[in-house]
């Protein structure tokens, strides 16, 4: 079974009281219900982790490295300028795959560019809570592409 990291960054725990029009009303609980019983139906094992601070985020990048096949993360806010967070992903052996719950090409110009998707396998933006049952089935994807 593939185990799986999902990293939610800053104020993802204030989702679904946050900024609803941008950010939808499904509850930071929901959306980690949603994505654990999308793992079960994948068989894929996840572990999920949040973090206000960047230092935290690096910690968990950097355990992946020998514990997790993949990691999904959300950085938040410092997609747009963390090159911390940036190295930290180029510095595994892993594939990562970046996701966010809004489009961030339709918002602020500043969210345009996703320093941290520069190190990832792929990003999904757009989706809502979705965005991360899309990358889960990437990842299963993945697994089943290397073992044909």
């Amino acid at each position: 079974m593939k185990r799986v990291l999902i990293i939610h960054g800053p104020n993802l725990n204030l989702t679904g009281s946050r900024e609803t029009d941008i950010y939808g009303e499904v509850s930071f609980e929901e959306i980690n219900n949603i994505i654990k019983r999308e793992a079960s139906k994948l068989d894929l094992a996840v572990k999920i982790q949040q973090s206000n601070s960047e230092g935290e985020i690096i910690d968990f990048i950097h355990s992946a490295k020998n514990n997790f096949d993949a990691i999904i993360i959300n950085p938040g806010a410092y997609s747009h300028y963390s090159y911390a967070i940036m190295d930290a992903i180029g510095a595994i052996d892993i594939p990562v795959i970046e996701v966010h719950l809004s489009n961030i090409q339709k918002r602020e110009d500043f969210r345009h560019v996703s320093v941290t998707a520069t190190r990832c396998l792929g990003q999904i933006s757009g989706f809502g809570p979705y965005s991360y049952v899309l990358a889960l089935n990437a990842v299963k994807l993945l697994e089943d592409s290397l073992k044909e």
